[in-house]
């Protein structure tokens, strides 16, 4: 994910034009070859791109002449750094202290700053009782879906919000989702577009199988051509149009409203995401209550969060 401040002003263009650029510094031709090392890993490049434009107009307005990153350049940047933000900051040291490494690596001395701390992950996250996941659920069965209103955004909500959380997907990986991904036979989805870049096979239980296949008879009746297409959104609005995440996000704020669980704004939650956590918390209290081994369970439960690490889980 991009950081608040970038992720908020960057359109499609702008990602287009961030493609576009030319690093131009002494440091660019290491720059390019590190880029071209994150895209083979699966990386993404635009965040990458993004920060190492910014440090290469300062490498360029700074006389930097030699391949080598110091200390006093790092703090010489960082005081211009004055209006980002603690996430952002922490995002830029991330990458130049990447950077840095790799640059070592290839023989040439820098600098490896320390990254921030992470003031900024402080949240914590609501977890619904299992009472209020009912409640949730049964108030998106009630909702009744205006006549002739093919832009209602009613008729996909009542298998998406299930689907966060029987399954613990990301709100961005289920609205991403295609009918190729939705295998029904083998009773699995596969997950192509991650925050951490891997794909994952999730498994369905027999009910939200169930789920799923009513929500795609009820849309196979939709008079829409190719509805059915492999490379078409499963979730979709009545017009065909994909189900999105400010979609999701304005309905789940009102089904909260009418089950009586307040809404802190500010970002202190109850979100969407929070079915993420809570689908997580509730499969870990399942399985000890059935006598798995706590210490054994967090890794199965890390892996099919997509998690690259226990800690991901545990935080």
């Amino acid at each position: 994910m991009y950081p608040l401040s970038i992720r908020n002003f960057m359109s499609g263009k702008e990602e287009s034009f961030m493609n576009k650029y030319i690093f131009n510094s002494v440091l660019a031709p290491y720059m390019d070859s590190f880029l071209q090392m994150k895209e083979t890993m699966g990386f993404g490049q635009v965040k990458f791109r993004l920060i190492f434009k910014e440090f290469d107009k300062f490498f360029i307005e700074n006389d930097v002449t030699e391949p080598c990153i110091t200390q006093s350049l790092i703090s010489r940047w960082n005081a211009t750094r004055v209006n980002d933000s603690c996430r952002t900051l922490y995002d830029k040291y991330s990458v130049i202290s990447q950077f840095s490494k790799y640059m070592c690596h290839l023989g040439y001395p820098c600098y490896v700053p320390r990254l921030p701390r992470r003031l900024f992950n402080n949240f914590i996250p609501y977890i619904f009782t299992h009472e209020q996941i009912a409640q949730i659920l049964k108030t998106c069965d009630s909702l009744v879906m205006p006549n002739h209103n093919m832009e209602s955004k009613l008729f996909a909500l009542a298998a998406l919000f299930r689907l966060l959380y029987s399954t613990g997907l990301r709100i961005s990986e289920a609205t991403s989702l295609k009918n190729e991904d939705v295998d029904f036979e083998r009773r699995h989805i596969i997950i192509r577009k991650t925050k951490t870049q891997r794909q994952r096979l999730i498994p369905l239980n027999v009910t939200m199988l169930q789920v799923m296949l009513q929500y795609r008879n009820a849309r196979q009746r939709l008079p829409l051509p190719n509805i059915g297409n492999p490379d078409n959104f499963f979730f979709v609005l009545p017009s065909g149009k994909p189900l999105n995440k400010g979609n999701a996000y304005g309905w789940f704020r009102k089904i909260l409203k009418k089950c009586g669980i307040p809404h802190l704004g500010k970002n202190h939650g109850p979100r969407v995401h929070d079915l993420r956590h809570t689908c997580a918390v509730h499969s870990l209290m399942k399985q000890v209550k059935e006598g798995a081994d706590i210490y054994c369970i967090l890794p199965v439960i890390s892996v099919f969060l997509g998690h690259k690490t226990i800690k991901g889980t545990e935080l």
